[in-house]
């Protein structure tokens, strides 16, 4: 194809925040006119990367759709391309832009142009971070989504929001200031930042551990990692619901990607050495995030914490370096993508009516909200991992992936699966069965039409990829053993 088709989906949501920029008029027809605006642009992007999933040839290891253009004088290039690894985070973000607006325009109610704007911002820099093929072109975008989330937890958020806001954005910063040192070395070493180029140059040994350190010190509070994962609760507390959303089913999962296109492709044998510290650390997260969670009180908290258990099994998929391993950790993180967003919603569905995150503030809500309970039922029993769900495919891979390589990891990482359905039911139960114990809950109301249009999508799809993932698998497929033989 001659046409751009991945600049055009990195750039549309670009052109649809400043359409809504320029709008002009009354108060309320500016709002009604960026509403439409910004859903329009986000569907419409996500139509174009269906069609471009259909267009795209499975069986290539290759990268397909590649664009180069000189940028800085032969330096740095804008370089793009995709294969069947990123081309699915492409499908996760456009996907959930869209549900990301529609739930804000509900429960945004301040400058709410601003809002769409800063999603629509948000939405091409994630998306360009799955389409770099230049390191400083990724970096770019890597922290480039830094402001727009930075706002978007600092004015919209709860009353802690500006000290999380500051807390999100040091600690990520500080990781990736060490891989922009990085990548200025990798230019040093080999005279380029080309992607493809550095996958056939190899970089020394002797430089690789200290790449490999200053790359992990990003992604690894990106993902977040323990002990680096500090940050991500206050985050999701203060955050409103569409900026938790995307904070859970997209911003980590590009962490998850750095390590697989750039940890095991630019530095393997040092991947190799750093292997047992990645399993370290994860075990440590699934178990110690597990417990935590079942402290919680606030259901945001609760799920935060659940997330940074979840990445825990993804990190130690893609470390296995085995087919196994690297499939179920990308399915993991588009499944998690799916069931997060979903749980998410779930909460701003109860906090938009009560005001409150409190579990103790709920109690008896199936005997109000029947179709809720029954949406919450099928989120919750997919966050743990049930069988036909899309949380069942990605964990159970990785931990077959895992037991190939070390039994004791493997051992310790299903404590998680138990944990996980201990958190998630006890949430449930608390919050779904037993008497009404607060008079508010008698005066809420269930579950809209918007609300039953969005969580039916995300039932559609958590199901279908449980029952049938194979539109998965052959996407991601030659991909990964390429990457394995390479």
């Amino acid at each position: 194809m001659n046409f751009p088709i991945l600049s055009a989906i990195i750039f549309i949501p670009l052109i649809g925040a400043l359409f809504i920029l320029v709008i002009r008029g009354e108060q309320n027809i500016v709002i009604k006119n960026s509403k439409y605006v910004a859903i329009f642009t986000s569907v419409a992007n996500f139509l174009l990367s269906l069609f471009l999933w259909y267009l795209f040839d499975i069986s290539i290891p290759d990268f397909q759709f590649t664009e180069e253009k000189i940028w800085i004088n032969g330096f740095i290039n804008y370089q793009l391309g995709i294969d069947g690894i990123s081309i699915l985070f492409i499908l996760l973000t456009t996907f959930i832009t869209p549900i990301c607006i529609l739930s804000g325009i509900h429960s945004i109610k301040l400058k709410i142009k601003e809002f769409l704007i800063a999603i629509l911002v948000m939405e091409t820099l994630m998306i360009g971070v799955f389409c770099s093929l230049d390191l400083v072109i990724f970096y770019l975008f890597f922290e480039g989504g830094l402001i727009p989330m930075f706002l978007i937890i600092g004015i919209w958020g709860g009353p802690k929001r500006v000290y999380s806001a500051f807390k999100f954005f040091l600690f990520t910063l500080l990781g990736s200031v060490l891989m922009l040192i990085a990548i200025i070395s990798i230019y040093w070493i080999t005279g380029t930042t080309d992607v493809i180029k550095l996958f056939d140059i190899k970089i020394p040994q002797e430089y690789q551990y200290l790449l490999w350190l200053a790359f992990f010190s990003s992604f690894a509070v990106k993902m977040p990692m323990w002990p680096f994962h500090t940050w991500l609760p206050d985050a999701h507390v203060e955050a409103p619901t569409a900026g938790s959303v995307i904070l859970a089913a997209i911003l980590l999962k590009m962490a998850g990607y750095g390590f697989i296109r750039f940890s095991l492709n630019l530095f393997p044998i040092a991947s190799d050495y750093f292997t047992p510290l990645i399993f370290a650390l994860s075990i440590i997260a699934i178990i110690y995030t597990s417990l935590v969670a079942l402290m919680q009180d606030d259901m945001k908290k609760l799920i935060a914490y659940s997330s940074v258990a979840h990445m825990g099994f993804v990190t130690i998929g893609i470390f296995t370096i085995t087919k196994q391993g690297l499939e179920g950790s990308i399915i993991q993180m588009i499944s998690h993508g799916l069931i997060s967003a979903a749980l998410f919603l779930c909460v701003g569905v109860v906090y938009d009516r009560m005001h409150s995150r409190m579990i103790s503030s709920y109690g008896g809500l199936v005997n109000v909200m029947p179709k809720y309970a029954l949406v919450l039922m099928i989120f919750t029993l997919a966050a743990l991992g049930l069988p036909g769900t899309s949380g069942f495919v990605g964990e159970f891979l990785v931990l077959v992936g895992v037991f190939q390589i070390n039994i004791f990891v493997t051992v310790m990482a299903s404590l998680g699966v138990i944990l996980a359905a201990a958190y998630m039911l006890w949430l449930y139960k608390r919050v779904i069965f037993g008497k009404i114990g607060n008079s508010e809950i008698k005066e809420m109301k269930d579950l809209n039409k918007m609300e039953i249009y969005i969580f039916s999508s995300l039932i559609f799809l958590i199901i279908f990829f449980g029952i049938y993932p194979e539109p998965l698998f052959k996407t991601v497929n030659v991909s990964v053993s390429n990457l394995i033989e390479n």
